[in-house]
C-alpha cells in the first residue's frame, strides 16, 4: 500500500469506527463510559500503521469526531463543553500521527529487506549458472540474458575480436534483443568505456548523448568486454535500486571471466608441456640411438690407414662429416639436458687460453681455410667454469662463425677485461644479424631469414646460452660496426663473465 493510503484503507477504518462506536453505545447502557475514547485508538492504530500517514490522520480526525458526537456532553452534536475531552480528540489524532510514522519505517525496513533478499537471491542463482560457464561466448550470451531479465532492460555485450587483443575493433557478442552493430555514437560511447574501463552513457559523466549506458566487464584489472544497457522509451535506463544489482551481476561476471581465462591458460600450457615433453623424449630417443652406430662409424674410419692420397682424401672427407654429425647429436643430447634439467656443472677453475686451444683443435677440420687469430691475454684471471660445458660452448660459437661466415674469412677469439668482468668474443666475417634478432637468435630451432643465420639445425646457439646461464655467465649477440662500404662485417658472440666468476692467480 501507498503511504498516501487507499480506497479500501479508508473504507475499512471508517467501519472500524463504526464498530467501535457501537461497542462504546453498548458500554454506555451499562454505565461504563470511562474508557471507550480508548477503543477508538483500535482504528487510529490500525489506519497508522497499515495505511500510512494520510489515512491514519483522516482516521484519527475521524474517530475525534465520532467521540466527540456519541459520547461527549452534549451528545449528537460538536460541541465539546470540558477541556479534558479535548485532550482524548487531541491524543487519537496524535497517536494516528505516531502509529502512520512508525508504520512507515516498518514498511520501509520491509521493503529494503525484500529487495535485499531478492538482490542476493538474483545474485546466488546468476553465481550457480556462471560456475556452469567455461567458454567466453557462452558466458556473454547468459549475461545479456540474465540482466535483460533480471532488470527488463535491452542488453548488449561487445568484446573484441580477438581474446586478450585490447587494440582490436569491438563486435557485439551478445544481444537482447539480437542486434548486430551499434550506431556511430554508441560505438564511440562502448570504446571509450573499454579503453577508460569506466562507465558511459546517460547517468555518467562521459557520453551522455548515447542511447545505450556502457559498462566495462572487468577481469584481472582490465576490461575484456563492455556491457550495455538501454530502454526503448529513451528514458533512464537504471533506476537507482537497480544500478548496484548490476554492478553487483557485472563483479560476478567478471570472476567468471577470470577463471575463464585462467582455464584457457591452463590449457595452453598443458598442450605447451605436453609438446615439449614429447620433444625432449624424441629428441633423447635420437640422440642416444645415434650415438652408439655413430661411436662405432668414427672409431673405424680413424683406425683406417689409406693408401693413397685419393683414399686420404675421402677418409678425411667422411671423419669430417662423421665428426660433425656426432656434435650434431651431442647438440640433441645437450639440449635435452638443458631442458629436462638435468644439467651438472662442477666449477672450476679454466685458463681461458687452454680452453680456446682445444676448442680450435676440436675443430680443426671444420675450420678449413678461415683464418684464426686468438687474441687472448696470458695475464688474465683464470675463470671459474665448468670444463666440459665451456668447451661445448666454445666449439659451438666456433663453429658457428666457421659456418655463417665467409668461406675465407678470419675468425677471430678476444678476450678483453668488461668493466670488473671479462668478456670472451668470437667474431665471424659474415653479413651479420639482422637488426631486432640479437635476442631470438638463441631459441631453439631457430634459424633466421634475412641474416646470415639460416642454415643448420638451430640448436647451436641455443645450448650456449643453456650451458653459459648455469656456469653463472651471460652470451650476447651484436653485429661488428660497419665497414667503409657500408656493409656490416660480421656478427659479434659475447660471453660476459661476471667479477664473482673470476679467480686470480696468486703473484700474478
Amino acid at each position: 500500500m501507498r503511504d498516501g493510503g487507499s480506497l479500501t484503507g479508508s473504507l475499512l477504518s471508517l467501519l472500524l469506527i463504526a464498530g467501535v462506536s457501537v461497542l462504546g453505545e453498548a458500554l454506555a447502557l451499562h454505565g461504563n463510559d470511562a474508557d471507550i475514547s480508548m477503543l477508538y485508538l483500535i482504528p487510529v492504530i490500525f489506519a497508522g500503521t497499515r495505511y500510512g500517514l494520510g489515512t491514519g490522520l483522516a482516521t484519527g480526525l475521524v474517530a475525534a469526531l465520532a467521540y466527540d458526537f456519541f459520547f461527549v456532553p452534549p451528545l449528537y452534536s460538536f460541541v465539546v463543553a470540558e477541556p479534558s475531552h479535548v485532550v482524548s480528540m487531541v491524543i487519537l489524532i496524535g497517536a494516528a500521527v505516531v502509529c502512520s510514522q512508525l508504520g512507515g519505517q516498518v514498511r520501509r525496513q520491509a521493503r529494503l529487506a525484500q529487495a535485499k533478499a531478492d538482490r542476493n537471491g538474483a545474485l546466488a542463482g546468476f553465481a550457480r549458472m556462471l560456475m556452469g560457464i567455461n567458454r567466453r561466448e557462452d558466458l556473454w550470451a547468459l549475461l545479456a540474458r540474465e540482466i535483460a531479465h533480471l532488470l527488463d532492460v535491452r542488453t548488449i555485450v561487445l568484446a573484441p575480436d580477438m581474446p586478450g587483443e585490447s587494440g582490436r575493433r569491438l563486435v557485439v557478442k551478445a544481444a537482447v534483443p539480437a542486434r548486430d552493430a551499434l550506431d556511430l555514437i554508441d560505438g564511440v560511447a562502448a570504446r571509450w568505456a573499454f579503453d577508460t574501463a569506466r562507465p558511459t552513457g546517460p547517468g555518467s559523466d562521459a557520453m551522455a548523448v548515447s542511447e545505450w549506458q556502457f559498462h566495462p566487464v572487468l577481469g584481472g584489472n582490465m576490461a575484456h568486454a563492455v556491457f550495455g544497457v538501454g530502454r526503448d522509451d529513451a528514458h533512464d535506463a537504471l533506476s537507482p535500486e537497480q544500478a548496484p544489482l548490476l554492478a553487483s551481476l557485472l563483479d560476478q561476471a567478471g570472476l567468471a571471466l577470470a577463471r575463464i581465462a585462467a582455464e584457457e591458460e591452463m590449457l595452453t600450457l598443458g598442450k605447451v608441456q605436453e609438446r615439449d615433453r614429447l620433444r625432449a623424449a624424441l629428441l633423447s630417443s635420437i640422440g642416444h640411438d645415434l650415438r652408439t652406430p655413430l661411436t662405432t662409424v668414427l672409431g673405424m674410419l680413424r683406425a683406417i690407414h689409406p693408401e693413397n692420397a685419393a683414399q686420404k682424401i675421402q677418409l678425411d672427407t667422411a671423419r669430417g662429416e662423421a665428426e660433425r654429425l656426432d656434435r650434431f647429436v651431442a647438440n640433441l643430447i645437450d639440449m635435452v639436458r638443458i631442458e629436462t634439467g638435468g644439467l651438472e656443472r662442477a666449477l672450476e677453475p679454466v685458463d681461458l687460453n687452454e680452453a680456446v686451444t682445444a676448442a680450435l683443435d676440436d675443430l680443426r677440420r671444420v675450420l678449413g681455410g678461415h683464418q684464426i687469430v686468438v687474441d687472448v691475454a696470458r695475464d688474465l684471471p683464470l675463470v671459474m667454469a665448468d670444463p666440459v660445458l665451456l668447451h661445448h660452448c666454445l666449439i659451438n660459437l666456433v663453429d658457428n662463425a666457421a659456418k655463417h661466415g665467409r668461406p675465407d674469412g678470419t675468425v677471430t677469439l678476444r678476450a678483453r677485461p668488461a668493466g670488473e668482468g671479462l668478456a670472451l668474443a668470437v667474431i665471424d666475417q659474415g653479413p651479420g644479424i639482422r637488426p631486432g634478432e640479437e635476442q631470438r637468435v638463441f631459441g631453439m630451432f631457430t634459424r633466421l631469414e634475412g641474416s646470415d643465420r639460416r642454415g643448420g639445425t638451430g640448436l647451436g646457439l641455443a645450448i650456449v646460452k643453456g650451458f653459459a646461464q648455469a656456469m653463472g655467465i651471460e652470451v650476447a649477440a651484436a653485429n661488428r660496426a660497419e665497414g667503409p662500404d657500408g656493409e656490416s662485417r660480421g656478427a659479434v658472440f659475447t660471453l660476459l663473465i661476471p667479477p664473482e666468476n673470476l679467480r686470480r692467480v696468486e703473484g700474478a
